[in-house]
């Protein structure tokens, strides 16, 4: 129980609060020694609570710093969460404002895609917990905007998509900003050799939880695999969203900021609401996409592997692959975003002959292989699939002929002038021209 993980009373209650009582397997065992102070890199599958698993020591670790002083000196940053994308960020400061309503300490998130300064009152007040991504802490560095000389606790969650989206040199420069006395925890549900180097370069002496086996998808989760050839892809997405009704959500994946943008526009044409998610629209843009998503306003949101980690969405009944992703633990993210929590999901991956590979490099991590079942291809999914006639262009746009002038049109008749040129007695004959000799010699040679 969490009464028995030694947490102060506060944040015992605002865990009762939330409905929860026992701890999940991660919880249970990286809390302990988060609150002994140790180093610690933890491996749990997506949706079983990490994000709690160090947001609730944490606070625990920060209680004797807490103050109801309106003075900022003492608000300093003291515990610093980095996350790598926007909605992982602001999941995890909304869970730190969840778990801390009952204490006095203060947090804030940062991100890129909005205006810095909007972020910068906040800032000034103090705060005692950060969470930021990477490039946008930094950017406020550079704006002597905040200070990281008092941070007791470095969190990295999901640190290896960190390491996948480019983020090391950013970190190393974060790292040469923090006092070299600090806990550090490295939170993920994968481990990869990446991980294991930088858990040596950035931790001292970490102890290793995995509280599931390294690399799985969650056992709640049903997953199926379609072959269907790329050109009839859309129209059996289309059949399979219809068949389930406008009031079953789908969250669909793609690898590319093009593609979902093109699959949600096609969708809306087909009477499907949807929207897209990645990396080119606005953070505001994308906030305002999941919100409706969350509301049931529209059925498909379309996202890149940038919605893989940090969107939790309540009772997501499925996940569809429209594409394969890169690289195959990314695989593990995507349909973890169903199945959440101990609920049941299906995850369904559209693929085609040029996607064979990726589908083995899935099947070599899960240690497990899926049956390949041929997708049925309707006739309405052929008509969705193809490409439609041109229409003709409406009448308003067909540029119209000239109007001709009749005087085009009328047989030639000379002009007056032209009568009395003609009337002109002629000169006579031409006579012929003088022929003229000439000499043709070469130059005198200088002297």
């Amino acid at each position: 129980m969490f009464s028995s993980l030694n947490l102060d009373p506060q944040i015992l209650r605002a865990i009762e609060e939330e409905g929860y009582t026992e701890p999940t397997p991660i919880q249970a065992q990286a809390i302990p020694h988060v609150l002994a102070g140790r180093d610690l890199m933890a491996m749990a599958q997506t949706g079983t609570g990490k994000t709690a698993a160090f947001t609730l020591p944490l606070l625990q670790l920060l209680l004797p710093h807490a103050s109801t002083s309106a003075s900022p000196a003492r608000h300093p940053i003291r515990a610093l969460v980095l996350a790598p994308t926007r909605e992982l960020a602001i999941q995890v400061e909304e869970s730190v404002e969840t778990y801390s309503k009952h204490v006095p300490l203060r947090s804030t998130v940062v991100f890129g895609g909005v205006d810095i300064k909007m972020q910068k009152p906040a800032l000034m007040k103090g705060v005692e917990i950060l969470v930021a991504t990477p490039g946008r802490l930094l950017d406020h560095v550079e704006s002597k905007n905040l200070m990281l000389n008092q941070v007791q606790v470095l969190i990295l969650d999901e640190a290896d998509r960190m390491l996948d989206m480019g983020f090391m040199p950013d970190l190393k420069r974060i790292l040469m900003l923090l006092p070299k006395q600090r806990q550090t925890l490295l939170f993920s549900a994968t481990f990869s050799d990446d991980i294991k180097k930088l858990a040596h370069d950035f931790l001292i002496n970490p102890i290793t939880v995995e509280a599931e086996r390294r690399n799985t998808a969650a056992e709640t989760v049903k997953q199926s695999v379609l072959m269907v050839d790329q050109d009839s892809k859309f129209g059996v997405l289309a059949d399979l969203l219809r068949s389930r009704g406008l009031g079953s959500q789908a969250l669909v994946f793609t690898r590319t900021k093009l593609t979902a943008a093109r699959l949600a526009r096609k969708l809306e044409r087909e009477g499907i609401p949807a929207d897209a998610i990645h990396g080119d629209k606005t953070q505001l843009e994308r906030i305002k996409a999941l919100d409706a998503f969350k509301e049931g306003k529209i059925t498909a949101l379309v996202a890149t592997d940038v919605a893989a980690r940090g969107l939790d969405i309540d009772q997501l009944p499925l996940v569809v692959n429209y594409e394969l992703p890169t690289n195959a633990e990314d695989y593990v993210h995507r349909i973890g975003r169903t199945g959440r929590a101990g609920a049941s999901g299906e995850a369904i991956s559209l693929v085609d002959g040029d996607e064979e590979r990726r589908l083995v490099d899935i099947e070599k991590l899960l240690k497990r292989s899926f049956p390949r079942e041929r997708a049925v291809v309707s006739p309405s999914s052929r008509a969705s699939s193809s490409h439609r006639p041109a229409k003709p262009a409406p009448q308003a746009y067909v540029k119209k002929a000239a109007p001709v002038d009749d005087w085009f049109l009328k047989p030639y008749e000379p002009s007056p002038s032209a009568a009395k040129i003609a009337e002109q007695p002629s000169l006579g004959p031409d006579k012929p021209k003088k022929q003229i000799a000439a000499l043709l010699c070469r130059p005198p040679a200088k002297n």
